[in-house]
């Protein structure tokens, strides 16, 4: 396992490639844009070059995320236009910066309903995807099920990449909180969980884990993460997703809230801690 976490490119991706290494991380998340906006954005090739080639040499695996605000389901026709057109241009920069995949939340049908969302969410994806060419994968990450998000199960997402024009493009981000919010994994029913991922052919197309607690109760539906042991799921159950075979390799980023991202180095370094436990 590749033990990383979330770090700004607010000073540059090589110099958040270089963050992310001092804090001892083997893994590391950046968005590709403004998490909160679609303004498009030039890449700095020769700082995507510096950066992609330091990750190389240091033995370091990125993870690119989308910006918060697209919608993969949605029946307005400008907002599904902008979305194509911005998670397009981030798996670009996520190929210029040598991403191995760019996560992607769900739709989410805003009152039209799960049918139409999970067949708008696969029109929009083939959309996306029918001129994409480059190594990275547009990564579908399971929700907590806020309002009317989509994608809260193993089976839905695995039916969604399965209908869409070009499933070897798609992959899978599982987000521990999420899952747990959703109420499909507790420390209960994480044996039931794994089955399901093998049985389903999810763990196949696993790309990334965001690994974090939950501010908010089991079922609740709430997206709250917290810092790991310190939250509802708590330091056993997640451990076992450390100690899992069927995980080895991946990357496994921390997204939980800090001040300063300094923090993360004592939080990476409790990871492979409770790995040896």
């Amino acid at each position: 396992m590749k033990f990383g976490c979330h770090i700004s490119v607010a000073k540059g991706f090589h110099k958040a490639a270089k963050r992310a290494h001092e804090l001892g991380a083997q893994s590391f998340q950046v968005f590709t844009k403004n998490p909160r906006g679609l303004r498009p954005k030039k890449i700095n090739e020769p700082d995507a070059e510096a950066g992609r080639t330091y990750c190389i040499e240091n033995g370091i695996t990125l993870v690119a995320h989308t910006p918060y605000i697209t919608n993969l389901s949605t029946p307005k026709s400008d907002l599904h236009e902008v979305t194509i057109r911005s998670i397009k241009e981030d798996l670009t920069i996520a190929d210029a910066y040598g991403a191995i995949g760019a996560v992607v939340h769900c739709g989410k049908h805003v009152g039209e309903g799960e049918e139409y969302g999970v067949k708008r969410m696969i029109e929009t994806l083939n959309l996306i995807l029918e001129d994409h060419k480059g190594n990275v994968k547009l990564l579908l990450e399971n929700t907590a099920g806020q309002g009317t998000e989509l994608g809260l199960t193993i089976q839905q997402l695995v039916e969604i990449r399965e209908a869409c024009d070009y499933p070897e493009k798609l992959g899978f981000c599982f987000d521990t909180c999420h899952a747990f919010a959703a109420g499909i994994w507790s420390l209960d029913t994480f044996d039931e969980l794994l089955q399901q991922m093998e049985s389903t052919g999810y763990l196949k197309d696993l790309v990334a884990i965001h690994f974090n607690d939950s501010k908010a109760p089991y079922q609740s539906r709430k997206d709250r993460h917290e810092k790991v042991g310190k939250g509802e799921i708590g330091i056993d159950a997640l451990s076992l997703f450390l100690k899992e075979t069927a995980f080895e390799g991946l990357p496994i980023i921390l997204e939980t809230p800090v001040d300063d991202e300094k923090e993360y180095a004592a939080e990476i370094q409790m990871l492979h801690d409770l790995r040896k436990q």
